[in-house]
């Protein structure tokens, strides 16, 4: 098996000179792992002004390929945290799907249908890549301190702070931190440190995946087989990613043996029966997995709040992992600067519970949605699932039915207690109401999400009023104000816009509130509600 550069880089442990403090030195915040939920996280902190403290157990990034799918709302993260045009750039990025039945196609599937978005639907992008462009960016970061080797092996919740006890090559430390959001992971060993548990339901089937490095002509699409001609009976998932590496996933059977089932001799059968048998190509990476959806009851305990994998957890089908978890970190992340930073109190922290509670939970309903319709539990099911199978051939209505691990898409949080009261939406012939995520389009210059940036931003169509800004200083946060032309129809369509329309953004770039005319007053009301002032 060949490597990249990324999988081999191992990154050196240094002594910090906490150490050697007398007691344990306290940070305002500390983030427990260095996958891409921990890393986005702690960059978007440290980017925006705030000191934070990374810790991973480890030196060395992720092998394997993992996570692959990263959807557009997350490469829009990535973008605000620098380092998006590097992952689209190494990418396969694509917005096209397709759907099989034996060895005919049954129906396609465009993620993205409108036009003028700067991200594609998703990309492929091997989790080793992510990370080490994440790591750089990461390194870049003056108030981020990045530490490897520093293994969390206790922590002690208190009212006001957490106490971590932790390993390394020199021996045991301490760091207290206000606050501690644990990233560790699906096993998580903050949660096991503080005796929590993630519940849920396991599903009676397993996949094995199998990236394979060759050469092979091809658009760049999502191919989905039910029942192909060279896996029987089961299911089977085509991936391209970077490095002419290819992820297929093949329906294992709930009977079959994980471990024999990764050894090459396994594999090559399966991969040649779908290839051919003269098919050119290298092993790169296997493994099995189980379907499973976990979360833990709630996702904060006092100073340590939970994110990612470490909080909930889902099957792999339907890439809502790694997304979820970076949306996540884009959540948390501005709510505990304005905390730490004194603009909003403690409690901003029971909104990212309601509303990434609220993202879990519908992760998980899909994904067990998924998995029943690829996996049939009762005859009836089955009957039901074979019906619409046969259905989408001539009859579209059938097709949106077809459940192939439906993917990820932003939540939206439209009970969110943030959220201002949205009494003007009989005026408004949008779906974008308060809780909504920005919708993207072309402007003169760049892009809109990019204007939107890491603020509150107060975005006008049309003439912006002289004494707004003089009007908005006294904002507990900084208010930008962006002036929209209404003469750009993608834009204004997209947010049915017209002369005076005021939208206000949340740094995570959801909707706060919605003006068909601004009133300061009305603005600096909503961004109170938004920072749970009142």
């Amino acid at each position: 098996m060949t490597h990249s550069d990324y999988e081999l880089r191992r990154y050196a442990y240094v002594r910090h000179s906490d150490q050697d403090a007398p007691k344990p030195v306290t940070h305002p915040i500390i983030v427990v792992g260095a996958g891409p939920v921990g890393l986005a996280l702690a960059i978007d902190l440290a980017q925006n002004g705030q000191a934070v403290v990374l810790l991973d157990d480890d030196d060395r990034l992720s092998t394997g390929s993992r996570a692959v799918c990263y959807a557009k709302r997350t490469l829009e993260v990535f973008d605000r945290l620098g380092c998006g045009q590097r992952m689209v750039d190494k990418g396969v990025s694509w917005n096209l799907g397709k759907v099989f039945l034996g060895d005919g196609l049954l129906y396609e599937f465009n993620l993205l249908p409108q036009a003028e978005h700067q991200r594609p639907a998703f990309i492929n992008l091997q989790q080793y890549y992510l990370e080490g462009y994440l790591t750089e960016r990461a390194l870049e970061l003056p108030l981020l301190s990045y530490r490897w080797r520093n293994k969390v092996v206790d922590v002690e919740a208190r009212e006001d702070h957490a106490l971590l006890s932790i390993e390394t090559p020199e021996g045991v430390y301490q760091l207290a931190g206000r606050y501690v959001v644990a990233a560790d992971g699906s096993r998580s060993p903050m949660r096991k440190a503080m005796g929590l548990e993630s519940k849920g339901r396991s599903f009676k089937d397993r996949f094995l995946i199998a990236d394979i490095r060759m050469k092979r002509e091809g658009p760049p699409e999502r191919w989905f087989w039910f029942d192909p001609p060279f896996h029987r009976h089961q299911s089977v998932l085509l991936h391209r990613q970077a490095d002419d590496v290819w992820r297929v996933d093949f329906q294992l059977g709930w009977d079959a043996d994980p471990e024999e089932e990764k050894k090459p001799e396994r594999i090559e059968p399966r991969v040649r029966a779908m290839l051919g048998a003269d098919a050119q190509y290298e092993l790169v990476w296997a493994s099995v997995y189980t379907f499973a959806c976990m979360r833990m009851e709630k996702f904060r305990y006092g100073p340590v709040i939970f994110a990612g994998d470490s909080a909930h957890g889902v099957s792999p089908f339907g890439a809502r992992g790694a997304n979820s978890g970076v949306q996540d970190a884009d959540n948390l992340a501005w709510k505990l600067r304005a905390i730490v930073q004194g603009a909003a109190p403690d409690r901003l922290l029971d909104s990212y519970c309601i509303e990434r509670e609220y993202a879990a939970d519908e992760n998980i309903r899909n994904s067990t949605r998924a998995t029943d319709f690829l996996t049939p539990k009762s005859a009836v099911s089955t009957l039901f699932r074979d019906a619409v199978l046969e259905l989408a051939r001539t009859e579209p209505f059938a097709r949106p039915l077809i459940n192939s691990g439906r993917l990820s898409v932003a939540t939206h949080y439209p009970h969110s207690p943030l959220n201002t009261a949205d009494h003007e939406a009989a005026r408004f012939n949008t779906p974008l109401q308060p809780g909504a995520n920005a919708l993207d389009a072309a402007l003169t210059k760049g892009w809109f999400m990019h204007a939107l940036g890491n603020d509150f931003t107060l975005v006008i169509w049309g003439e912006v009023p002289t004494d707004l800004e003089a009007s908005l200083a006294s904002a507990p946060m900084p208010i930008r104000i962006v002036q929209a032309d209404v003469s750009n129809h993608t834009l204004t369509q997209r947010y049915d816009a017209q002369p005076g329309t005021a939208y206000l953004f949340r740094p995570d770039q959801h909707v706060c509130a919605r003006w068909r005319s601004v009133d300061p007053k009305a603005v600096l009301a909503a961004q109170a509600r938004a920072l749970a002032l009142h």
